[in-house]
């Protein structure tokens, strides 16, 4: 079982820069996997993909995003970190961590973190 916990975000004004940070708990990885974020627009109903990255260090980005967002993964291969610059009122949403686990499929995702950007 992973529990993800998720820290960052709140209130920013345009132009600041965010960093999000997921810890994963309770779970060693030894397997492929892919560890990221996703984020759901207000009045959105669908979360939509933001960044992510692999355990090899491939990362993929939104076209939203691309440009302003870097993500990492931390030591230990427990952590992945998402700094965001340029902020856009668009950009808000509820911010979720997600773990995808590729062999088995196993899938996580945290409770999720309000950012709000105002202009």
């Amino acid at each position: 079982q992973v529990a993800l916990v998720e820290s960052g975000g709140g209130t920013l004004q345009a132009g600041e820069t965010m960093r999000l940070s997921c810890r994963a708990d309770g779970y060693i990885f030894g397997g492929p996997y892919n560890m990221g974020w996703f984020r759901q627009a207000p009045g959105g109903s669908q979360r939509e993909l933001a960044a992510t990255i692999s355990e090899s260090g491939d990362a993929n980005y939104a076209d939203s995003v691309k440009g302003r967002a870097t993500i990492s993964i931390g030591s230990g291969h427990k952590t992945v970190h998402l700094q965001m610059s340029n902020l856009k009122p668009e950009d808000t949403a509820i911010y979720y961590c997600r773990v995808y686990f590729t062999k088995g499929g196993a899938t996580y995702w945290g409770e999720g973190t309000q950012v709000t950007v105002s202009s």
